[in-house]
């Protein structure tokens, strides 16, 4: 899952992408909502996590901006601003759940699975494939209904790839569900990822097989 972190506090937001790291999420963060707004042209998110006071204006005034684009990406407002009338205040603005800070990330992932779970597109979250399930929200997956037990970064990669199953999955595609805009991607690190997820599925008879599309990126096919 791919989620845009909008916060203005650089400790709170390094913090937070840390911890939804260990839950399989890549987080794209930024300060402004200028940046924002081009981000979301740029890219597809899972859901937006926001702040209300920012450096160049009110959080809030994001929403009605980004469904005007006719985007429904599920909205979390994530803010110290958390009197009734607030929080009324941003939910009749569009936002789908309002949290105040402090919150504890257990909760915070528990309103991104109710949120995910609303929307049609997400509703069947887990991913079928050969002999495998995929939960991408839990970060699990099992062979015959036994655990795999996978690194986070191979999880993602195996995510991407079986939700597009028997399709070809570019490169670029692959890494924006690793890494997120800011990191410096090394030119063999998705192969080396590949490399090792190929042989703990051959490991575990998943019943599936990744192959190399030349120049394009990765095709999963089930056996």
């Amino acid at each position: 899952m791919r989620i845009l972190l909008i916060e203005d506090e650089r400790e709170l937001a390094e913090a937070l992408s840390a911890a939804l790291g260990k839950h399989g999420i890549v987080t794209d963060h930024t300060v402004h909502l200028a940046d924002a707004v081009e981000l979301t042209r740029q890219n597809l998110y899972d859901a937006i996590l926001l702040d209300r006071r920012l450096p160049d204006g009110e959080g809030l005034s994001f929403i009605p901006e980004l469904r005007r684009t006719g985007k429904d990406t599920p909205i979390i407002v994530l803010t110290a601003l958390n009197e009734p009338k607030e929080r009324i205040e941003g939910l009749d603005l569009g936002a789908d759940d309002y949290l105040g800070k402090p919150f504890l990330v257990e909760e915070l992932m528990a309103r991104l699975r109710a949120v995910l779970r609303r929307s049609p597109e997400l509703a069947e979250l887990k991913i079928t494939a050969g002999r495998m399930v995929i939960d991408p929200l839990h970060l699990s997956v099992t062979v015959d209904a036994v655990p795999l037990d996978l690194p986070r970064r191979e999880l993602l990669v195996l995510a991407a790839l079986a939700r597009r199953k028997e399709k070809t999955v570019l490169r670029s595609t692959l890494e924006a569900a690793v890494y997120n805009y800011e990191e410096e991607i090394q030119s063999n690190a998705l192969d080396a990822h590949i490399s090792r997820l190929r042989k703990r599925l051959i490991d575990a008879g998943a019943g599936v097989a990744i192959h190399n599309i030349r120049g394009v990126g990765y095709l999963m096919k089930e056996e």
